[in-house]
């Protein structure tokens, strides 16, 4: 059960987005979260991504300096409060490993690299909590730098989510390079759009909705812009998209392009995000899009208040990938609770007694989903599961928790090299310690007896301790401790299995 979050409670949301970088820091009061502040740095990352795919050094930069003047204002926040998130071009960038273990010391939090899907599911959350309730069908559309996402929901609850590769950055870099706006160019942008996001106008069909709702940079940027001319404050309408393109056409380049209302900071990236815009409305046979002020920072701010409910979203997550690749539920039982036991055995060893670090969700989730694979193959079972979990876009799940996740499954057995770039993690190599012993003690696909066993933690030591008598009692068990003791020899680590009068050791 989680503590209730108090009255006045400081939380802060990073967003690290393709176009800028955004840290809002809300306070939540009687059930809401009221804006204390708000800071938005136009970094221009996706327009650092070379086509390699990577980051050039100065895009790394403009990131990293701007993550330091953040870190002054995080300075003191519980890690609890802080949630820190990626979306598109670090999903993208092949060298974002360097980016991130460097952001990460500096801001001084985590930051996870989401999925779009996740990400569509987050702008949802934020969305659907700055708008009136309602139970009406809501379709949302967020176009970034980098990518749209679409998302069906009703309530708080999403239905449907999709993100596509197409963003305000990306299509002005593609298709107006030099910011020359012709009817060619504008052309070719909204026919891409849509040939990119053609599945869309089956999954989002008009049928399905009874109001779209427009989030974030761009489609606020065209709402201000057709509000200074007249517009109906923020909503958006067809016709009016089209006069835009007409103003871009006359303009013939993003340099001369003259709009009240419009930010010079959006005036790069506003061909773009027109043309996405365009596509969608085409698509989905929008006439009308409202604003909505919420998006993927509220969203974040929202789930840090939701334990409960982000747990029971991921636990929902795990419940669907175990019913949709026929896992043997008594047998995942089995393993997670045998890993859980020594988990927790090996923290009270090193003097853990706070309840929270004595279990590890994902260790508890990988034990469930270890043999995911079985539905693909008996033999490589590791190897199939942990690129599913590798491949997978899951409701709840960061991309870096799905790493995590998948390299727990891949080295549950043989060989540990393949993720000695993870061992490096302390924490990382006890949860798979704690997974590999439970698969041995669990291999004969009974309950084992863990009370006649121990597991003892120093650093980078571990020891299994049994009662005299074990492993005459359970020869096969004690035969694969044994392998297990000789496969932690390639590693940093040293694991030992002893009994009465008996080690095997490195």
């Amino acid at each position: 059960m989680t503590t209730p979050m108090l009255d006045g409670t400081l939380l802060a949301a990073v967003d690290l987005g393709s176009n800028s970088f955004r840290l809002e820091v809300g306070r939540y009061a009687f059930g809401h979260i009221e804006r204390v502040q708000y800071f938005k740095e136009m970094v221009r990352q996706g327009a650092g991504l070379d086509e390699a795919g990577n980051l050039s050094v100065e895009s790394m930069q403009r990131g990293w300096d701007c993550l330091a003047r953040f870190a002054e204002r995080l300075k003191g926040f519980p890690p609890a409060q802080v949630r820190a998130v990626a979306t598109q071009t670090l999903r993208e960038a092949k060298n974002r490993d360097i980016f991130i273990q460097q952001a990460n010391q500096i801001l001084g939090y985590p930051i996870s690299v989401i999925s779009g899907p996740e990400e569509a599911r987050l702008i949802y959350q934020g969305a659907a909590h700055s708008l009136p309730p309602s139970d009406e069908r809501r379709l949302v559309v967020d176009i970034g730098g980098r990518s749209t996402e679409l998302i069906l929901g009703q309530r708080f609850l999403t239905e449907r989510v999709a993100s596509y590769p197409v963003g305000s950055v990306a299509w002005s870099l593609r298709y107006f390079p030099n910011g020359e706006f012709t009817k060619a160019s504008l052309r070719t942008a909204h026919i891409a759009a849509q040939a990119v996001m053609e599945e869309a106008a089956l999954h989002f069909a008009p049928n399905s909705w009874d109001m779209a709702y427009g989030t974030s940079g761009t489609a606020n940027a065209i709402a201000d812009v057709l509000a200074a001319y007249g517009g109906e404050p923020d909503v958006v309408r067809r016709e009016q998209l089209y006069w835009l393109c007409e103003q871009l056409l006359a303009a013939g380049n993003a340099a001369n392009v003259r709009l009240d209302g419009l930010k010079e900071e959006r005036r790069a990236v506003i061909g773009g995000g027109v043309t996405a815009l365009c596509a969608i409305f085409d698509l989905l046979q929008i006439d009308e899009l409202r604003i909505a002020s919420g998006a993927l920072r509220q969203g974040l701010l929202r789930d840090m208040v939701q334990h409960e409910e982000y747990s029971d979203i991921r636990n929902r997550t795990i419940n669907t990938l175990m019913e949709r690749y026929h896992v043997d539920g008594t047998q995942a039982a089995r393993v997670q609770q045998t890993a859980a036991i020594l988990f927790e055995q090996a923290k009270r060893y090193t003097g853990v007694t706070d309840p929270a670090q004595l279990k590890s969700p994902m260790l508890d989730w990988a034990s469930q989903l270890h043999e995911m694979g079985c539905l693909i193959s008996h033999n490589d079972y590791h190897h199939h599961g942990a690129y599913v979990l590798s491949h997978s876009d899951v409701p709840g799940f960061t991309q870096t928790e799905l790493s995590h996740l998948a390299a727990l499954v891949l080295a549950q057995r043989g060989k540990l090299r393949k993720v000695e770039d993870f061992l490096q993690n302390p924490e990382f190599a006890l949860e798979l310690l704690c997974l590999r012993l439970a698969t041995v003690l669990c291999h004969a696909r009974r309950d084992p007896e863990l009370e006649q066993l121990n597991l003892r933690d120093k650093p980078e030591k571990w020891s299994l301790k049994a009662q005299a008598g074990w492993s005459e009692q359970f020869p096969q068990s004690a035969y694969l401790l044994g392998e297990e003791v000789l496969a932690w020899q390639k590693t940093p680590y040293v694991f030992q299995f002893k009994q009465a009068g008996n080690i095997q050791a490195k």
